[in-house]
């Protein structure tokens, strides 16, 4: 890895720290099953929005995918490069692959800069207010896991 390519990730994370917004949900984190590398069954029953989906990635305060990816959207200004390009994902990846990767992406990839989206525990230097509270929802995770189905 060069120095340029590290200092990217650690810019990323940095920003993304600054930036994402922790849900406000205080209700209990939903329980789920890792199946090899895939949560096959969506979060809390719920059924995922890809259109609110698509506004969650893109925003920069909350899902703010764009920090990292980029994405088949005409217009996104900005887009990382730190993580995979997201164009085609759903045709490469099923519904629960993408859910555990949004879950918590380190369960595949110990070393990874991504976030974890909705696992809570284990986690380092969480500020006190943000502590045992999600990035994204349940219902948010689903509905980012619908969006990004699209991308094929």
């Amino acid at each position: 890895m060069t120095a340029v390519r590290a200092a990217g990730w650690l810019v990323s994370a940095l920003v993304l720290a600054a930036f994402a917004r922790p849900s406000a949900d205080a209700t209990p984190l939903e329980s789920y099953l890792v199946a090899g590398d895939a949560i096959d069954t969506p979060l809390g029953g719920a059924t995922g929005d890809g259109s609110r989906g698509r506004d969650i990635a893109l925003d920069r305060g909350k899902g703010n995918c764009l920090i990292c990816h980029r994405v088949p959207i005409e217009g996104e200004l900005f887009p990382g490069d730190v993580g995979p390009d997201l164009s085609g994902i759903g045709a490469r990846l099923t519904a629960g692959q993408i859910r555990l990767r949004l879950v918590d992406q380190s369960v595949i990839a110990p070393l990874t800069l991504m976030p974890s989206y909705y696992r809570v525990d284990g986690l380092r230097r969480v500020g006190e207010q943000f502590r045992g509270k999600p990035v994204l929802t349940a219902q948010e995770i689903e509905d980012v896991v619908a969006w990004l189905q699209t991308l094929r």
